[in-house]
């Protein structure tokens, strides 16, 4: 029975920047052949591009969110004003009547 030693691989981190220039590449060359020229894998380059693409997506999402948080914010600032204006009337005449 023979022992086998068990290798470790050191994760190599990539810096966002690499990812994105790699990406850059993916999308004028392709995929396999930008995996090809910088050393990764192809399963690499794809999960790169689905993470920018969601990432994108929850920009965009989170751009929506705050223009309609924003459009409901001077919405509600109206109707208060609205509603102090109908207050002071409603005291006015409720004065007026005695």
């Amino acid at each position: 029975m023979t022992k086998q030693k068990a290798t470790t691989r050191t994760r190599v981190r990539h810096t966002a920047q690499y990812r994105a220039e790699a990406l850059g590449l993916a999308e004028r060359v392709g995929i396999k052949s930008a995996a090809q020229q910088l050393g990764l894998h192809e399963s690499q380059l794809y999960t790169w591009r689905k993470k920018a693409e969601q990432q994108a997506n929850k920009s965009e999402a989170e751009q929506r969110y705050t223009e309609e948080n924003a459009r409901l914010k001077r919405q509600l600032a109206e109707k208060e004003e609205e509603l102090a204006i109908l207050k002071k009337a409603a005291a006015y005449f409720a004065k007026n009547q005695k």
